[in-house]
């Protein structure tokens, strides 16, 4: 991945990130009800990422790309089960654990694009 490429990432994955600690923070106390405002997030990530490394993808393929990593989302919905209904404590929870996942899932999305890509 070259430093180009890198910084563009960065900034496509911090800014989802960034969305998706809100919807969490916001949505907290109402259990699986940020998925839907989530998956567009990661989704127009997913699809950003890929036109860093010219790999074009549609809703589609980008939701199998997205699915690939989103196991993780298990994790989520059990810290938001557990605790996100209590107000202000599960609010940051929540938040925080949103955009870790989503975190964690981009920089997994740029590597497997970069390896596409035919960059080390």
């Amino acid at each position: 991945m070259t430093e180009k490429q890198r910084k563009e990432c960065h900034a496509i994955i911090h800014t989802a990130s960034a969305a998706a600690a809100g919807v969490g923070a916001g949505l907290a106390q109402v259990p699986g009800s940020d998925n839907a405002l989530l998956t567009p997030i990661q989704l127009t990530m997913t699809i950003s990422l890929g036109k860093v490394f010219d790999i074009q993808l549609t809703e589609t393929t980008a939701k199998a790309a997205l699915g690939s990593v989103a196991a993780s989302t298990i994790g989520r919905t059990v810290s938001q089960v557990l605790v996100g209904w209590i107000p202000g404590f599960g609010n940051a929870i929540n938040a925080t654990t949103a955009a870790g996942l989503t975190e964690s899932m981009g920089w997994m999305l740029a590597n497997d694009f970069d390896k596409q890509s035919g960059g080390y």
